[in-house]
């Protein structure tokens, strides 16, 4: 196929390829892209026409992809994100009057503590925009990015697909945070002695706390273990549990009374919150505008 050839080929067809790549699925295909699924079926059937190759082949309630389909979806995921940054280079961005929708990833830790300073920023500046929210964590961002569901995340990240970029904006301390009027700090026997509670996305009763009292030969013991932050000190109040949260954390949580902080009895590492984003968005004027947002607002303070 030449270039003249491409006047023939409907953009939006490719766009559906490697949704239904992500996806494995026309009915999840069409939520994504806000499309009926016999829409989806029909750029689907015409695809197959186009490359000559049945693409997708149902095996069960999920379809996999053909040798073709994975050969041609290596060499048009990057095609299609050059050509989105082409485009978006030519476009001017004004936070005034942008009526952008924008999709981001927060861990829950990000959310609770650290969008309300940013949110209102972004109203402040830009009024007109949008923001949608989605809860990641290091287990979901690759697939975010991938798909384009959201275009940055903050979190803690690990794996990230080969076209996205990343940086440490902060590095943190875990801080004790407690409800009682008892004075003093804790020792480590009186931490270990207390009732712990944990926020956990997988309701796990362990975290990286407990990997640093087995180095020094010590345990605790948590009673609590919860999905979110929000109410983590109403559940702590006029009891003798305590929690062991990021230090961003910790600062919004005592800023509604009730609860204290202090440091660990114990020495633990420093920890990073990282953003990533997607690299075909990495020039967009609006992208970059919102991702300087980002690491004013949620950034390490001293980085500023």
């Amino acid at each position: 196929m030449n270039r003249n050839d491409l006047r023939r080929l409907d953009l939006n067809l490719l766009i559906v390829f490697e949704t239904l790549m992500h996806e494995r699925s026309v009915t999840r295909a069409a939520e994504k892209l806000f499309l009926g699924q016999p829409a989806i079926s029909a750029a689907l059937a015409r695809l197959r026409n186009l490359f000559d190759d049945p693409l997708l082949v149902r095996t069960g309630r999920s379809m996999e992809p053909t040798p073709r389909a994975q050969e041609i979806f290596a060499l048009l995921s990057p095609a299609l994100d050059s050509i989105s940054t082409a485009v978006s280079r030519a476009a001017d961005f004004d936070p005034a009057t942008s009526k952008a929708v924008f999709r981001i990833g927060l861990s829950d830790d990000v959310e609770f503590a650290l969008l309300p300073a940013l949110l209102r920023r972004l109203r402040a500046e830009a009024p007109g925009v949008a923001l949608v929210v989605r809860r990641t964590n290091y287990l979901l961002m690759p697939g975010l990015l991938a798909s384009g569901e959201i275009s940055v995340g903050v979190a803690y990240t690990e794996e990230l697909p080969a076209n996205a970029k990343r940086k440490v904006l902060r590095r943190s301390k875990a801080k004790l945070l407690r409800a009682d009027s008892i004075p003093g700090t804790l020792s480590l026997d009186d931490y270990c002695a207390r009732p712990h509670a944990l926020v956990s996305h997988a309701g796990d009763l362990t975290g990286f706390i407990d990997q640093e009292l087995e180095k020094l030969g010590r345990k605790r013991h948590v009673v609590l273990a919860v999905p979110q932050f929000n109410g983590l000190g109403s559940l702590l109040a006029d009891t003798n549990i305590v929690a062991s949260v990021p230090d961003y954390t910790a600062e919004a949580l005592t800023a509604g009374g009730g609860l204290r902080t202090e440091d660990l009895p114990l020495p633990t590492p420093y920890f990073e919150l990282h953003m990533a984003w997607r690299g075909a968005q990495d020039n967009d004027p609006a992208e970059r505008w919102l991702r300087s947002r980002i690491q004013m607002f949620c950034g390490d303070p001293d980085s500023l």
